[in-house]
């Protein structure tokens, strides 16, 4: 086979691949089937068939919750999960979580654990669990103790910054 017939079936074959990925229907992350139906009785002007419709489909909702097809989530408990998802690189999961306007920009916590990693840095457990290495050569003056307060900041292009009670802190991903 000549490198000019390979070139034209990879063309082919990427060509194949990419139409039928376009051809695929996007997911749907807006308003659960459910839940719309809901609220589309609110334009029915009889109001003994709007009361009939809210009946129905509360019925639709409940036995879709039931059957957990439907899942009810509240800011509070979404907050939570972003919360213990910090420092992680997760999908956007289509908004589950609420809007990028939402999203925590750092945390408080305490020190519960010290370590250090393969390179010398500092490995720091916090108390709600997670776990934070050192990702630079940053010095500081006084070791991490457990009881420490520890704030983490979201930097630019995903990194993230630990700082340690009032001394300068440094660059960490989380491990754990």
């Amino acid at each position: 086979m000549t490198y000019r017939n390979t070139t034209a079936a990879a063309v082919l074959i990427f060509g194949l691949a990419a139409s039928s990925a376009a051809a695929r229907p996007a997911p749907n992350t807006g308003t659960p089937v459910a839940v719309q139906q809901l609220l589309d009785c609110r334009a029915i002007g009889d109001s003994a068939q709007r009361l009939a419709c809210y009946d129905r489909q509360a019925g639709v909702i409940g036995q879709a919750i039931a059957t957990r097809e439907l899942v009810v989530i509240d800011k509070a408990r979404a907050n939570v999960a972003k919360r213990s998802l910090f420092g992680f690189s997760v999908p956007n999961f289509g908004g589950l979580f609420g809007s990028a306007s939402d999203d925590i920009k750092q945390i408080e916590s305490t020190v519960a654990g010290v370590g250090q990693n393969g390179d010398g840095g500092w490995v720091v457990k916090l108390a709600d669990g997670s776990v934070w290495s050192q990702v630079d050569d940053a010095m500081l003056g006084l070791p991490p103790r457990r009881g420490d307060k520890v704030i983490i900041k979201r930097g630019l292009m995903g990194s993230f910054y630990l700082e340690l009670g009032k001394q300068p802190g440094f660059k960490a991903k989380r491990i754990g």
